[in-house]
């Protein structure tokens, strides 16, 4: 059995090597970046995982997830995610507080639990930010989606996911109204630093920056 530690270092990598699927490796300080530790104490837990032959790595090298690394890291995914989902739907979580709880129930060893928390929750493919809930047999649910930027004037588009998923910005999207359906058409693109005018349902048109419009993926 995985400690804590070496799951969420699989998990880890298989969310960086989503950022960039046509180049999947991943580099060690990048790594310890997005962890949040030194680049050394990564390295240390990369020989481990490579001793347990769940990760290809040299040392000064990329890091690629072998086959049976990336089955336990996407197992491990779709456990958070379904338990997000519960708590979200089932114990009236804000979207914003359910990462935190989910990071520790995300570890339950139990795949008969998880599989009747799938059941329990009708088969979700959707997280509440959006995110696609890995199948049993580690399948991920696909969308058409891009990034509300990319949406030209006067055209309409519906919110699917969430880029970033810090609190902050899901607090701030609460704030505006705006959750995983919520119809959205941009009116303007402002030319001086790319923010945008944008009508949310039948509110008034407010202005939003590039960067959030860099953070929101929605639907033509």
């Amino acid at each position: 059995m995985l400690s804590y530690t070496e799951e969420n270092y699989l998990k880890a990598l298989l969310m960086l090597s989503f950022q960039n699927e046509e180049k999947p490796e991943v580099g060690t300080n990048e790594m310890a970046a997005y962890l949040g530790v030194k680049p050394a104490t990564a390295t240390d837990m990369l020989k481990k995982l490579k001793e347990k032959e769940l990760v290809i790595y040299e040392k000064y090298g990329k890091i690629l997830l072998s086959d049976l690394g990336r089955k336990k890291a996407t197992a491990i995914l779709r456990k958070h995610r379904l338990w997000e989902t519960f708590l979200y739907k089932k114990l009236d979580f804000s979207w914003d507080e359910v990462h935190e709880v989910a990071e520790q129930l995300e570890h339950i060893q139990s795949e008969k639990l998880v599989n009747k928390l799938e059941e329990y929750l009708d088969f979700p493919e959707f997280d509440p930010h959006g995110d696609p809930i890995p199948k049993a047999n580690g399948d991920i649910p696909s969308i058409d989606k891009t990034l509300l930027s990319a949406v030209t004037i006067g055209e309409g588009c519906k919110v699917v996911a969430v880029k970033d998923t810090s609190t902050l910005f899901l607090q701030y999207l609460e704030k505006l109204k705006i959750t995983i359906g919520t119809n959205i058409k941009v009116t303007e693109v402002i030319d001086f630093d790319g923010s945008l005018n944008i009508q949310i349902e039948n509110a008034p048109i407010r202005s939003v920056s590039m960067k959030f419009a860099d953070s929101l993926f929605v639907k033509r």
